[in-house]
């Protein structure tokens, strides 16, 4: 896998954006498909592979137990509620 991928899980990172969720997803599916962008006719695959990739992030994210660290439903919500 990529090395230039940034770990995203406490205690790594003290916060995760959107943003840094859509670009390691982003960078995911370039490593997997072997393509920076798409062809036209690949474009909507490649994007919706992008989103599946950061929904499933996002998600093991929001479930991971870090040992010493709050359970997950203590967390605040990614929107701030």
């Amino acid at each position: 896998m990529c090395r230039s991928i940034r770990t995203l899980r406490e205690p790594y990172a003290e916060e995760v954006t959107p943003a840094d969720i859509e670009a390691a997803a982003l960078q995911y599916v370039r490593k997997i498909s072997g393509f920076r962008a798409p062809a036209a006719h690949n474009a909507e695959a490649f994007h919706a592979a992008v989103a599946a990739v950061a929904d499933a992030t996002r998600t093991l994210l929001d479930q991971l137990v870090v040992r010493g660290g709050p359970a997950p439903a203590a967390r605040p919500a990614p929107d701030g509620r």
